[in-house]
């Protein structure tokens, strides 16, 4: 009998885990509180308790090729950054595609997960959920929460003295929705990450005036990256991510500061990171340095005191403000989980390789989406899936427990290497170290080097382009026949989005001689690094 799994979410990763429990021979049943899949992606006027919230403008901070699910490209006629509205209609080809709806309970609130009696021996659980008032109880072999952390508001209060004297309007970012609300009003919004940034943006073509207050300061950088590639695509490459944890680390953070600071200087803009070195996850947004140029948004430090219609900053500056939105982050709970099996201490759960619970007899739990890499979400928690179901199924296996809470905790000491990126906040990762690890665990990743003599030109456009998830598609259990044709033709579904007037172009002796040597060029650094 096919054993039973239990998912919690029918987001990105809930929707990754029912396919792979059925391409593994296993039962899933996937629970999902609202009315509809999706999850992040799917926006609503107002917020649903228990669910992330967005706003309507949000649009996809990596592109298509590098976002989309391993086995399933988003169509080539999207943009390269995709709208909240066509990424969920993307999510929801991708479930009827593989018929994954039928495996979803809309609706269903998950009270509790608790171990049974023989949990040590049998490693199951009791699952009780609530469906419009009737409460239900089931057995299940195994279980995956895909819930992420973005559900509950980090809201600080407590930091800003004065703030239950203000008379103005002030709510978390979970809240937002619309830009209307900022017009001709006086904006303060506090925390420069991705959310913060875009909305201080979108307020400042309404509002009267916006400020944007930050702690630390951050690198920005636009999806438009060198030559008009998406930024991604550039960036996350193997040979590059080869390249720099080669590198010292005092290095490394040198190039990209160079790299940052060639679209412009973050420090004349007051918004270069206080912290160099521990790598903070970068702001993407396209706007930004136009609107603090043209005085639009100014940057300003931490607040230091709230008074009645005004806010008094680090800097002693006080200026009149109406409305504050606090873009402070996400704090992420499982209440439906007893604490003694799992507990989230400092923003981050004792999770072996951010997945299973270390000390638990049986590894009947897995945490799906739980990380925040330097990629795309949607393939790491699919990598993740497909490993996972592979452990309940009993073909992999995992360490001992002592094994397991030693690398954990090893990994919350937050060491650095001292070579590479340092990647020292709680749940961050390397992404393309971290993806391959997991997929040598279920024998899925590509071998470079022997590609490289029976599939040469496939074997350079991984090694030099961009490391889309096709790769983790291109051998091993669940290997897709389509991943080659894939990756060979990733940039034309690129230029096909944004390539909408074609020219024709008159061929050049000089360009087709400088290709050539290009070629030769690549051949002699491949050799070198082979050597």
């Amino acid at each position: 009998m096919a054993k039973r799994v239990a998912i919690v979410g029918a987001g990105v990763s809930g929707l990754a885990s029912i396919k792979c429990c059925l391409e593994e021979g296993l039962e899933p049943t996937c629970f999902e509180r609202s009315d509809d899949l999706g999850g992040l992606w799917r926006f609503t006027e107002h917020v649903e308790e228990g669910r992330a919230s967005l706003y309507k403008s949000v649009v996809s901070n990596s592109c298509k090729e590098m976002s989309c699910y391993s086995d399933f490209p988003f169509p080539e006629d999207y943009p390269n950054f995709v709208p909240n509205s066509l990424f969920l209609e993307y999510l929801k080809m991708y479930a009827h595609r593989f018929n994954l709806v039928k495996y979803i309970q809309f609706k269903t609130k998950v009270c509790s997960i608790t171990k049974r009696p023989d949990f040590t021996i049998s490693g199951q659980w009791d699952v009780v959920t609530l469906c419009e008032g009737k409460q239900e109880s089931a057995i299940f072999d195994a279980i995956m929460v895909c819930t992420g952390f973005l559900t509950n508001p980090n809201l600080p209060l407590d930091s800003f003295p004065g703030i239950n004297t203000f008379k103005g309007q002030y709510f978390h970012s979970r809240e937002y929705k619309h830009p209307d609300i900022f017009k001709d009003k006086r904006v303060l919004v506090v925390g420069m990450g991705n959310s913060g940034t875009d909305i201080a943006v979108e307020a400042s073509h309404l509002a009267k005036k916006v400020f944007l207050s930050t702690t630390g300061g951050a690198w920005v950088i636009s999806r438009v990256y060198d030559s008009g590639y998406p930024w991604d695509m550039v960036f996350m490459t193997r040979f590059q991510n080869m390249f720099r944890n080669a590198l010292p680390t005092p290095i490394v953070s040198w190039l990209l500061e160079r790299k940052m600071n060639s679209w412009f200087n973050h420090e004349n803009y007051g918004l270069i990171p206080e912290d160099k070195v521990q790598l903070r996850e970068p702001v993407l947004n396209d706007e930004l340095p136009g609107r603090i140029i043209t005085g639009k948004v100014l940057i300003k430090p931490n607040v230091k005191k709230v008074k009645e219609n005004s806010v008094i900053f680090n800097n002693t500056t006080e200026e009149p403000i109406d409305i504050i939105v606090f873009a402070t982050g996400y704090t992420f709970a499982f209440p439906f989980l007893d604490e003694s099996t799992v507990k989230v201490e400092d923003g981050q759960a004792s999770l072996y390789k951010y997945i299973f619970p270390s000390h638990l007899q049986k590894s009947t739990l897995a945490f799906i989406g739980l990380i925040k890499p330097l990629g795309s979400m949607i393939p790491t928690g699919e990598t993740q899936a497909r490993w996972a179901v592979r452990v309940f199924k009993g073909v992999n296996t995992l360490p001992p427990p002592s094994v397991m809470i030693k690398e954990v905790n090893a990994r919350k000491q937050n060491k650095p290497t001292g070579f590479g990126l340092c990647y020292c906040k709680a749940l961050q990762s390397d992404y393309i170290p971290y993806i391959d690890e997991l997929l040598a665990n279920i024998d899925a990743k590509p071998n470079l080097l022997s590609m490289l003599l029976t599939d040469p030109r496939l074997a350079l456009t991984i090694f030099f382009g961009p490391c889309s998830p096709y790769q983790f598609r291109l051998t091993g259990p669940g290997k897709w026949e389509g991943a080659r044709n894939a990756i060979l033709t990733q940039w034309d579904r690129t230029f096909k989005a944004t390539k909408t007037r074609i020219i024709k172009e008159s061929p050049s002796a000089f360009a087709n001689l400088l290709k050539l040597f290009s070629f030769l060029a690549l051949l002699m650094a491949i050799f070198l690094i082979f050597l």
